[in-house]
């Protein structure tokens, strides 16, 4: 034990025993910093100023991405549909086809009204009403001045009316005004278009038993489905067309899980046009869906700030024309995002760009009957080209265009 009877069992730092301790009383203030660093983690430091901000960034960048992977444990799938098997070949009699489905033959077919919605897709509907044309009684076709996100737009089948002269005597077209309400949920002005569409319908004079196809643009039924469901009798009044899934063009398959598409024999005052699952009837194997299917680069960034998933569009670079493009190429997603389904396997089942599909068996008559016309729609031609602006050059017009029959 020292001298003087002092003694302790503290351990001392002579660096700060000189700089901070009792025993000094000047010191320099780098010493003194010093010191009280010796005292700080700076594993602590780097994951509270460069860890944490990293992470808050990663989380702003691919949170939408870590929500939709979890979608498995907040989400369950929807009731599965009554699958209705669908018989069909070109050299079978169509009162054989009404019966292996389990239906009659009816004397004379229905009438059948298609109606759709009208954006931007023009090569789509030409695509569309050629198919359908030999079956349809009447063509509906409803155009706003208004994107769904509340946007001005030009009435682009106005424009291109010309293009259409095929169908003219059966058509029913409508213009209704868009209501531009700033910051409004863009599914609002949506349903305010579908039900002017509802209105339209009436107006082109449908009445009870004709069948009635409610699908988007580019949700298009073939041609030989409606035929069938129109000369058979016993049909659900009901029934959502199952579509094959494609996604820029014909060559990116992705699944046969569209099935927003429907058909319904039409009741005054029960049936009302809606682009939401209504039955639990899905015939199979029904048509094509190609989404996002345009000529034009411009195009697609159109869409993308149009329709009603606007906030998919989380940052300004997705609309870059060379982006897109790579885009287009590679089979990926658009909006960066994560596939949107139920189960952790076919999640990890879907990840990465879509596989190219090289065959273009079972294509729309019309699109095989002009290759030269759409070649990029089919596979190996993802090239896309850079079209004059189509928006600025068209004049524009009123907000207030009342729904009208032209």
């Amino acid at each position: 034990m020292p001298e003087g009877g002092y003694y302790t069992l503290k351990k001392t730092d002579d660096l700060c025993e000189d700089a901070c301790g009792p025993a000094s009383t000047v010191g320099l203030s780098m010493s003194r910093l010093r010191c009280i660093l010796r005292g700080i983690d700076v594993k602590a430091l780097l994951l509270l100023f460069v860890g944490v901000p990293l992470f808050i960034f990663g989380i702003y960048l691919h949170g939408q991405k870590v929500t939709y992977f979890l979608r498995p444990l907040w989400e369950s799938p929807p009731k599965p549909f009554n699958i209705i098997p669908h018989y069909y070949h070109e050299n079978v009699s169509m009162e054989n086809l009404c019966e292996l489905h389990g239906w009659r033959i009816r004397e004379s077919p229905r009438r059948v009204f298609d109606a759709v919605l009208f954006s931007n897709e023009v090569d789509m509907l030409a695509i569309r009403w050629n198919e359908l044309r030999p079956y349809v009684s009447e063509f509906i076709l409803l155009e706003s001045n208004s994107t769904f996100t509340g946007k001005l737009k030009p009435l682009f089948f106005a424009q291109n009316r010309e293009k259409f002269k095929f169908v003219e005597s059966r058509l029913t077209y409508g213009v209704v005004g868009g209501r531009f309400v700033k910051g409004e949920n863009p599914f609002v002005e949506e349903s305010y278009q579908r039900v002017a569409l509802d209105q339209l319908i009436r107006i082109a004079g449908i009445t009870e038993d004709d069948l009635l196809i409610m699908s988007d643009v580019d949700e298009i039924p073939s041609g030989h489905t409606i035929d069938l469901l129109r000369w058979c009798d016993g049909i659900p009044d009901k029934l959502h067309l199952q579509l094959r899934n494609y996604l820029y063009s014909f060559e990116f398959y992705l699944d046969d899980k569209s099935w927003r598409a429907s058909v319904h024999i039409y009741k005054p005052g029960k049936t009302r046009y809606a682009h939401f699952r209504q039955t639990d009837d899905l015939l199979v194997d029904s048509g094509w869906h190609c989404s996002f299917c345009f000529r034009y680069l411009r195009e697609f960034a159109f869409k993308m700030k149009a329709y009603s998933h606007v906030d998919r569009v989380r940052f300004s670079y997705y609309l870059k024309p060379s982006r897109i493009q790579e885009v287009i190429c590679q089979g990926s997603d658009l909006f960066d995002m994560l596939p949107e389904e139920y189960t952790f396997q076919e999640i990890v089942a879907k990840l990465g760009p879509i596989p190219s599909s090289y065959s273009a068996v079972n294509l729309p008559v019309y699109l095989l009957q002009n290759v030269d016309k759409y070649k990029y729609l089919l596979p190996g031609n993802c090239r896309r080209g850079v079209a004059k602006c189509f928006i600025c050059s068209t004049r524009f017009f009123s907000h207030n265009i009342p729904l009208g029959m032209h």
